[in-house]
């Protein structure tokens, strides 16, 4: 796989009928791994590890319903009242953060009304603090602390 920007951990990988698979410790249990798949794997033990975030109000692959349509977030973090207050977006390290990866994960954040946005192909990251009472946005220069939201 992809060398990313992130810290290494103690990857998890077997064989699944036929299939490369990564243990995803948020759904506990192996999934297809993919190159976007390696991204999520590596940036949630980022903020679990490193930036302190508890693993229990972190979700993987949360599904949104708007009437008929469906859409996935690829990882949100709630806080202690179980209220989103962040989504995190990840693509693949060989896929540039466009405007139309911020569209997408802004287009969740219509539904959620989440305090930030992330966004990582693995490589780059990019995170937003909302400003809902001035109608803005501002990026940060690094991903917070835990403790920091």
């Amino acid at each position: 796989m992809y060398r990313l920007n992130l810290p290494q951990y103690e990857i998890k990988i077997a064989n699944r009928n036929g299939r490369t698979c990564i243990l995803d410790t948020l759904r506990r249990r192996y999934v297809a791994l993919t190159p976007e798949e390696w991204v999520r794997q590596h940036f949630v033990h980022f903020l679990t590890d490193h930036k302190g975030y508890p693993p229990s109000l972190l979700a993987n692959e949360v599904e949104l319903r708007v009437g008929d349509k469906r859409l996935r977030c690829d990882s949100i973090l709630y806080n202690k009242e179980a209220r989103p207050v962040m989504i995190m977006e990840y693509k693949a390290p060989t896929v540039a953060l466009t405007q139309h990866v911020f569209d997408q994960i802004t287009a969740y954040n219509i539904l959620l009304h989440v305090d930030y946005l992330v966004v990582s192909n693995g490589l780059q990251h990019i995170c937003c603090r909302m400003d809902y009472e001035n109608h803005t946005y501002s990026f940060l220069k690094d991903i917070p602390e835990y403790a920091e939201l």
